[in-house]
């Protein structure tokens, strides 16, 4: 069993940054994050692999940055240039290393970009 523990939401300008991180307690294959707006589904955002191998969504491509410190228990996600449409809650994932298909998630963190 791994636990997720997010921190670094907040209330921020239209323009300005934002990091959030995302600790975990063992060992995962990959972290990253999904987001939720009021009234929207859960949507992808970004991930870190094995590698460093990344991915983003569109909308987040070129303004959201996701890294791992050295011992990939930690992951980070730098957000520039925000956007209102950047506000939901970021919920944290990770998949677990030794067991395929077996996904946790942290607690959430708010994010609101004020226009």
């Amino acid at each position: 069993q791994v636990q997720l523990i997010e921190s670094g939401g907040g209330l921020v300008p239209a323009g300005g940054s934002l990091r959030l991180s995302c600790a975990a307690s063992g060992r995962t294959y990959a972290m990253g994050w999904f987001r939720q707006a009021p009234g929207k589904e859960r949507e992808f955002v970004a991930r870190i692999i094995i590698g460093d191998i990344t991915n983003y969504a569109d909308s987040v491509k070129g303004r959201f940055t996701i890294s791992r410190d050295n011992a990939k228990t930690t992951a980070y996600l730098q957000m520039n240039s925000l956007k209102p449409e950047d506000t939901a809650v970021y919920y944290c994932y990770a998949d677990d290393f030794a067991v395929p298909g077996r996904v946790y998630w942290g607690q959430g963190t708010q994010v609101t970009v004020s226009s």
